[in-house]
């Protein structure tokens, strides 16, 4: 599995201090039972799926690229993450398509234009 994390990544606040720990325990895919992670969602058809960091285990990530966009300490904070990610794409763009929001502001950051 390969994970790729969002420039302006989302992380509960409580986490911040071992924000770059979570990270690399993800890409080794490292059990955390702790942690729920927000990605974009596979298809094209949703914007984001949450999950515990512990599916991540599962032969059906093997082969997958993970765009995580937030990091959270519980299914609850990962919905507190979601509500502010919808809030601020409201806010910059009018609508609450928080996929194509992500990708242009990734986009932006990188310069480089992905589907994820």
């Amino acid at each position: 599995m390969q994970v790729k994390f969002y420039c302006d990544l989302y992380i509960s606040e409580n986490w911040m201090n071992k924000k770059r720990k979570i990270m690399a325990r993800l890409q080794k895919n490292r059990l955390q039972p702790a942690v729920y992670v927000i990605a974009l969602s596979q298809g094209e058809q949703n914007q984001l799926e949450i999950f515990s960091a512990m599916l991540m285990k599962q032969h059906v990530f093997d082969d997958k690229e993970l765009f995580v966009v937030g990091i959270a300490d519980g299914y609850l904070d990962a919905l507190y993450l979601v509500e502010e990610m919808t809030e601020e794409a409201y806010r910059e763009t009018g609508d609450a398509d928080i996929r194509r929001w992500i990708l242009r502001r990734q986009h932006e950051y990188d310069g480089t234009e992905r589907k994820y």
